[in-house]
């Protein structure tokens, strides 16, 4: 994949100002002091072939320039030759706009050895980048490698860099090796790239991250959670978020219900419940829990999105909607009850009905009151007031009761929660 936003790389070079050294061709002996290329014992009879290739130029005669340049190429017997030959192929390029070429040309004067010091990077990056366009991952790996050590852009250069390496890595099973390996080192490249460019006060494309969580997901890569992470943080969506907590969820199959319907709580409020599976899955929970409130609106989200059909999770559906009323009628009973109970079993489970029929003023109070009775789960009544007071609109009180979480998967749910608050907030 070649990524939407690169740092341009741009060649600003002509016959004149000293750019690219060509002496055969100066109208007047320069002053060896102001020479900033190299210093050339060009063979006589690529002085012939490149002065006919030179005035082909100032003719605009592009086809005849490059038949002259082929000539020159047959005559070479030096690097001096070769560098000289590149040179003049690299201004015809740029006058003809040839970028394949350009890419001959660079590489020409690369591989002669004779390109100065202060122009090497430069070379490098653009011939990396033509490469990585050409499909050469090996060359454009080479090139890029080469751009870097030379100091050059290290934002331009780093993502051509990884991209070579997923390219290289190609299509086959990404988690064996040579294939885990290489997407292994373009995630550094592009991980290094992406820090350039914070270093050099630019905003990283949000696309970069995605496809870090891509190649690292594949890959079956640890670090695919700490790309996840960037990528919503760079651009907080439900859809970023929902990655990040189908993430959590494989990380720890073993958490219970009661966990698992307050992560898709966040994926319900943050727009991140997208496929059929995602509301079914979220109505199934709530109806294991005897949240009906829940089940129902679920559903009906799914399918005013028109994601859902009229039969899926019809069952679940019709069975909740059976209860609704009467379970509804029994909140007030259930509020007297836990007020008078010894402990706070009855309000969390009062709360939680409240929360889910959209009560969410009710709701907290409940799980208020559920905290101050104990013998509950503190981690999880304190998950759900910060529930209840996210959804209700509160995100402060929201997020002091989600850092007084403290322990296993209750802490990195009310985690997910907290960066959510604070994507919002921004």
């Amino acid at each position: 994949m070649r990524f939407v936003t690169q740092v341009a790389l741009v060649l600003a070079l002509a016959m004149t100002g000293g750019a690219i050294s060509a002496p055969a061709f100066a109208a007047k002996k320069e002053d060896p002091k102001k020479a900033t290329g190299p210093k050339l014992n060009v063979s006589p009879e690529v002085i012939k072939s490149l002065q006919v290739a030179q005035k082909a130029v100032d003719a605009q005669d592009f086809a005849g320039a490059k038949a002259a340049l082929a000539e020159a190429d047959t005559k070479a017997t030096s690097n001096d030759d070769k560098y000289q030959i590149g040179a003049i192929k690299l201004n015809t390029s740029i006058a003809s706009k040839d970028s394949v070429l350009q890419g001959e040309a660079l590489t020409q004067m690369l591989d002669s050895g004779l390109t100065p010091p202060e122009q090497a990077g430069q070379f490098n990056a653009v011939a990396a980048d033509q490469a990585m366009g050409a499909k050469n991952y090996d060359l454009a790996i080479k090139r890029a490698q080469a751009a870097l050590a030379a100091g050059y852009k290290p934002e331009a250069v780093n993502p051509t860099l990884a991209q070579a390496y997923f390219g290289k890595a190609g299509t086959a099973n990404p988690s064996v090796e040579p294939q885990r390996s290489l997407n292994q080192q373009g995630l550094a490249a592009l991980k290094a790239g992406a820090e350039a460019m914070k270093a050099a006060g630019q905003a990283v494309p949000a696309q970069w991250y995605q496809i870090g969580v891509s190649r690292a997901a594949t890959a079956k890569l640890p670090e695919v959670t700490e790309w996840a992470t960037l990528a919503y943080s760079a651009q907080p969506s439900g859809e970023n978020l929902r990655t990040l907590i189908r993430l959590f969820q494989q990380a720890n199959p073993n958490i219970s219900n009661r966990e698992n319907l307050d992560v898709l709580r966040l994926m319900a409020a943050s727009g991140g419940l997208v496929v059929a599976g995602d509301f079914i899955e979220y109505a199934e929970t709530a109806s294991k829990l005897g949240i009906y409130g829940e089940v129902k609106s679920s559903i009906d989200q799914g399918r005013s999105k028109g994601v859902l059909n009229a039969s899926q999770g019809g069952e679940t559906y019709q069975a909740a909607v059976a209860k609704i009323a009467s379970d509804k009628a029994s909140l007030p009973s259930a509020e007297a009850d836990a007020k008078k109970a010894a402990n706070g079993k009855i309000a969390a489970a009062t709360a939680d009905a409240y929360m889910g029929y959209g009560d969410y003023a009710k709701a907290a109070t409940m799980f208020e009151l559920a905290k101050q009775k104990g013998g509950v789960d503190a981690d999880e009544v304190s998950t759900r007031m910060g529930i209840a007071k996210a959804l209700g609109g509160d995100n402060a009180a929201a997020k002091a009761a989600f850092q007084s979480v403290q322990g296993g998967s209750r802490k990195k749910i009310a985690d997910l929660w907290i960066a959510y608050l604070g994507t919002k907030a921004a």
